[in-house]
């Protein structure tokens, strides 16, 4: 093999190496950017589920607060109620998986009888039967509550345990990503190494013809 050959290869070899290298490393990157997507999209659907947690939690406490200070805490109460099928309805949107839509049928057909018992609750409100409230508020009423809360608790689990899952993911793909960093760029500084030795042997090789071509005898 020629100087020029053994050269050539040499330098071939290094960019394979340096190329491997910056492979691996947008490799690596990519998976952690998609996998980054996955934590932030579990983390966002977490944050959803608590909301629609709190905010059952939240319309029928105001719900007994307007059963017992006679309709004054009402308007809060539709409110509260108005925001919670707001978060209900973006819930729907985002969380398409059928165990997240099963939850949110049973919290929406719990609502729906919550607030159907509501409106009768209201009715014996305006007519001054406050017993009548009273028993509603603490007897079927805190049942709907009940069922509805058991399925905001169910999907809050689910995306809990989705995100944790996610996290995981996400700090296994980054071990793997740097454990494939460090092997490829061990690889080249190994390219690296051989095209320094290849290049001083090509020097040595050089000097050597230097040394016996016919100009140098003369020269002597």
């Amino acid at each position: 093999m020629t100087i020029r050959s053994k050269l050539y290869a040499a330098i071939a070899v290094t960019i394979a190496g340096l190329a491997l290298t910056a492979g691996v490393g947008i490799w690596g990157m990519n998976r952690l950017s998609d996998q980054f997507d996955g934590v932030q999209q579990a983390a966002d659907d977490r944050a959803l589920a608590l909301q629609v947690k709190f905010a059952i939690a939240d319309f029928n406490g105001w719900q007994t607060a307007y059963g017992y200070d006679n309709g004054r805490s009402r308007p809060i109460f539709l409110s509260s109620v108005a925001a919670f099928r707001a978060t209900l309805a973006r819930a729907k949107l985002e969380l398409r998986r059928p165990v997240e839509r099963s939850l949110l049928e049973e919290i929406t057909v719990a609502f729906e009888d919550f607030m159907r018992l509501d409106r009768v609750a209201w009715a014996a409100l305006e007519a001054g039967r406050t017993a009548e409230v009273r028993r509603l508020f603490l007897g079927p009423e805190i049942a709907n509550f009940k069922r509805a809360a058991a399925g905001a608790q169910g999907l809050a689990q689910f995306e809990e345990e989705r995100a944790n899952v996610e996290d995981r993911k996400f700090r296994d793909t980054r071990k793997d990503a740097l454990r494939s960093l460090i092997g490829a760029s061990i690889m080249a500084a190994l390219l690296v190494a051989i095209l320094l030795v290849t290049a001083l042997d090509l020097a040595r090789m050089a000097e050597g013809a230097l040394t016996s071509s016919p100009a140098s005898k003369d020269v002597e």
